[in-house]
């Protein structure tokens, strides 16, 4: 895929430099605590349809934000401008901001003793040499590769290829400094296929740290060629209830609805379906989460959380059993507890599945509806009920049938969680949650 090579940037240093100078220009204009953050991301996105160009981007922005605190009053402020004059504009505006702000006791930087003193390389940086030609070349290949795969295959959306570099500097008046470089890359292909006057709309992709870890082009191509054709003919079904199976991309939104529940914003705002749930049995007994912030080449690994506190290994869920929640300085200090290292969201969950794979999973469930494909929003995670538009097949005796859509799948996730019947082996990695296919007891389906 090409070898790793730096884009033009500026360099941490220079970052790094950039908020040390935001931070004593807070420090001189009056503001008790302070903490700045500067990024730089550059990138290149091509898209290729029909076997021609249709869309081609770069990106190169840059931007500070600055937060100060005086007297428990908090002023924020940020850029684009990175240049030492508007860099004291935007510390000048955050502390007058900070003067009309009303007082909250909560606000603050995260505690001392927690900042992180080991900011270890987590191998996150793996940038793509790949002029603008050369992406769309491939982009091309992988569009071709799907559109050739067979005749039904009618249309195409474009395949789009991606790379991008993220390079982003903390620091606050703890005196933490760190930076981090971080890259992602990606190919995507969406197509369309028809028969008999129907036409279906699929897609595959991969996405790494590192350009040598994609799937290559034309698989991806072939991937989401077999995928549109497998709906080919699809119907709708009765209304019925029955176990239901997601793929494994599909069942990490199911466990991130949790996820978003056990937050410390929903937790102080009381606006949670697992509202006080710590020591309760949410899941069946088989079902860790695992928090593993320091695995390399991941997608969610922090060595620090965006307030600069350490992170570390934790297991959120054990036995089925809701140890912790996911939180800030803030949401813990107004839960009364302390951080979770999780200012700026979870480092890489995992849920550990059994020895069976999706393909065994199909079997077990014996008569089914395989989900393929969610369609809409329809999940409140003050009541936790679920009401999702769903694509997919329909199994029986163990075996693939027939495809379906226009279908609801629908239930409360406090009443479904304990229903999980097993978790594949199929693990999806690529993101910062990593969970196999999904197997729920039994569900409401919503046909004709």
């Amino acid at each position: 895929m090409g070898k790793p090579a730096r884009r033009g940037s500026l360099g941490r240093d220079e970052l790094e430099r950039i908020v040390e100078m935001a931070l004593a220009e807070a420090r001189k204009q009056g503001a008790d605590q302070a903490e700045v953050a500067v990024s730089h991301d550059n990138g290149l996105s091509a898209t290729a349809r029909h076997g021609d160009v249709e869309n081609l981007e770069y990106t190169n922005d840059r931007g500070i934000g600055i937060t100060v605190y005086k007297d428990s009053c908090k002023g924020n402020a940020s850029t684009s401008d990175i240049s030492p004059p508007a860099i004291r504009e935007a510390v000048s505006k955050a502390c007058t901001f900070a003067t009309v702000t009303a007082r909250d006791q909560y606000a603050g930087l995260a505690d001392p003793k927690l900042m992180c003193t080991d900011i270890r390389d987590l191998d996150l940086d793996h940038p793509w040499t790949i002029e603008a030609a050369d992406a769309i070349a491939i982009a091309i290949e992988t569009e071709a590769a799907a559109l050739n795969f067979d005749r039904r295959i009618s249309n195409s959306e474009g395949a789009t290829v991606s790379t991008n570099r993220s390079m982003r500097a903390y620091g606050n008046s703890h005196g933490f400094l760190g930076s981090v470089s971080r890259t992602r890359h990606g190919i995507t292909c969406v197509v369309l296929a028809e028969t008999d006057g129907a036409m279906e709309r699929d897609y595959d992709y991969t996405s790494s740290r590192d350009p040598d870890d994609l799937v290559k082009p034309a698989d991806v191509g072939e991937t989401s060629a077999r995928r549109v054709l497998g709906r080919l003919g699809a119907r709708k079904i009765k209304t019925t209830k029955a176990p239901v199976l997601f793929t494994a991309e599909l069942a990490r939104g199911f466990f991130g609805h949790a996820i978003g529940a056990i937050a410390g914003g929903a937790q102080y705002r009381r606006s949670s379906f697992l509202l006080d749930a710590v020591g309760e049995k949410i899941f069946p007994d088989f079902v860790t989460i695992q928090e593993r912030p320091h695995l390399e080449k991941a997608m969610a690994s922090a060595a620090y959380d965006a307030e600069g506190v350490a992170t570390y290994d934790r297991d959120v869920v054990t036995d089925g059993v809701l140890r912790g929640y996911i939180l800030s300085s803030y949401s813990a200090r107004r839960l009364g507890l302390e951080t979770t290292a999780n200012a700026g969201g979870a480092q890489n969950l995992i849920v550990p599945g059994g020895e069976h794979d999706k393909a065994s999973l199909i079997k077990e469930m014996g008569t089914g509806f395989l989900v393929e494909e969610l369609i809409g929003q329809g999940v409140n995670g003050v009541t936790g009920d679920y009401s999702r538009g769903a694509v997919g097949h329909w199994v029986e005796n163990g075996e693939i049938q027939y495809p379906v859509h226009e279908v609801t799948i629908a239930g409360n996730l406090k009443d479904l969680y304990p229903r999980i019947v097993a978790i594949g082996s199929d693990q999806d990695i690529r993101g910062g949650l990593r969970c196999g296919s999904l197997l729920v007891e039994e569900m409401t389906i919503a046909g004709s």
